[in-house]
């Protein structure tokens, strides 16, 4: 019996992603590869924000095919991403990243971009991370999220960047956390933004930014220098010396530094930082509205 080869994964040039990903997410809907999760959303107006509180119906599904995927002896789970699950695949974007859907996305349209090659999430991103980035930013408005490490709410240790389709809300700023972010700076200088009050470094982007990504990758080598964080080699890689967020818009680069991965039992990853919680228990979900999503911040990255 002949073995079937590999679709080969196309190319995805300019605009060119919008109409494979809505044909590929409608395929793997149908074939029942993507499943996405239910959310109970909520507002809740703190502080100015007008934040977006999503509790989650159920991990069961997402939990059961981790457990499903342990091939190693050591029980380690397999990785996800090599190769990514065919009917996930949107495409390949430049030589080194393939962009896929997020399996069990909370987000519609929610797609990570994967290094072709294992990288660990720990290491620092290249020029090539941030240009596969800002090639679906050009694209369709978005916001781009990198969780730096386990401590940060990364998932899984292959290298994988995020992006979803911006307004995150059908009110309000397209990124709820807009109001706070108020650095008077001019494009392409670091700095802060005196109403967030968490440990942050910013940036508004200079205009050629998404188009050159040496002038985004300066950018956001400038943002971690401002927070400390530093290179370190390890076993051949570079890594970061400490755990982040990174948040990209068209517009500016957001930079957040961790400490911890959640806070009473509450887990926390970029999307956090741009004014987009996730919890699962209604107690969490009081929690939040009681002490208020900033306190929360707070207290994962001090």
């Amino acid at each position: 019996m002949e073995t079937k080869a590999p679709a080969a994964i196309p190319d995805l040039g300019p605009s060119t992603l919008c109409p494979r990903l809505l044909e590929r997410e409608r395929h793997a809907l149908a074939h029942g590869a993507l499943q996405p999760i239910e959310t109970a959303q909520s507002l809740l107006e703190r502080d100015g924000v007008t934040w977006l509180v999503r509790r989650v119906s159920s991990l069961t599904r997402k939990v059961k095919d981790q457990e499903r995927g342990r091939t190693h002896a050591d029980d380690r789970p397999r990785n996800p991403f090599m190769p990514p699950e065919a009917e996930l695949t949107i495409g390949a974007v430049g030589p080194g990243h393939l962009c896929i859907f997020n399996k069990f996305n909370v987000i519609e349209h929610h797609i990570l971009l994967v290094t072709r090659d294992f990288e660990h999430q720990e290491c620092l991103l290249t020029p090539a991370d941030l240009a596969a980035l800002s090639f679906c930013l050009r694209e369709r408005d978005g916001l781009g999220f990198y969780n730096g490490g386990r401590v940060a709410g990364a998932s899984q240790p292959h290298k994988h960047l995020q992006w979803i389709p911006l307004p995150l809300a059908g009110t309000g700023p397209a990124v709820p956390i807009a109001p706070l972010l108020d650095a008077t700076d001019t494009p392409g200088s670091i700095g802060q933004c005196p109403s967030l009050p968490v440990p942050h470094a910013f940036v508004r982007l200079e205009s050629a930014a998404l188009d050159r990504p040496e002038i985004l990758y300066r950018s956001y080598v400038g943002l971690l220098e401002a927070l400390g964080i530093k290179a370190r080699n390890v076993g051949g890689e570079i890594r970061q010396s400490a755990p982040y967020n990174l948040l990209l818009t068209r517009d500016w680069m957001l930079a957040v530094p961790r400490t911890r991965e959640c806070h009473a039992g509450i887990s926390v990853n970029a999307l956090g930082f741009a004014g987009s919680l996730f919890v699962i228990q209604p107690e969490h979900l009081e929690q939040v509205a009681a002490t208020g999503p900033l306190a929360l911040l707070r207290a994962v990255t001090t």
